[in-house]
């Protein structure tokens, strides 16, 4: 004790500081958890509201995802195959579908496939080009 008072240090001020100090940093890390909490559900809206609901009935036409693709990856094969007729609707989310000819139906996750845009319209031919020869130049005497 009397080292203490040699160095003049008082016991109860540097308690004082250093619970003020424990104060300071527990305030500051609740400060930081509610900034995160805030940052957490601001990105939960903004990922939310980019996330469009399918909904799918019977009847539909339907693309269905092709994953087995992503083993054997291919530049300019399409990842998606079909259409598909939509059986039937689950409501967890499964779908069964039926082959374009009719022959087979098979149930698949709802998050594989998606709506199939078709033209319903005639396909006509707008215009037409005739691609000709270049024009040959003769060769020159001289």
């Amino acid at each position: 004790m009397w080292a203490l008072k040699k160095l003049d240090i008082d016991c109860a001020e540097a308690a004082n500081l250093r619970m003020t100090q424990l104060n300071e940093m527990e305030e500051f890390c609740l400060h930081a958890y509610e900034s995160a909490a805030m940052y957490k559900e601001r990105m939960k809206f903004v990922h939310e509201k980019k996330i469009l609901k399918r909904e799918f009935n019977s009847g539909d036409l339907v693309l269905l995802f092709n994953s087995r693709l992503k083993l054997f990856p291919g530049k300019l094969k399409s990842k998606w195959s079909g259409p598909f007729k939509v059986v039937s609707v689950s409501p967890y989310g499964a779908i069964e579908l039926e082959s374009e000819d009719g022959t087979r139906t098979f149930k698949v996750n709802g998050q594989r496939v998606k709506h199939y845009l078709s033209t319903t319209g005639k396909r006509q031919l707008i215009e037409q080009f005739a691609l000709k020869d270049s024009p040959t130049i003769a060769p020159t005497t001289e």
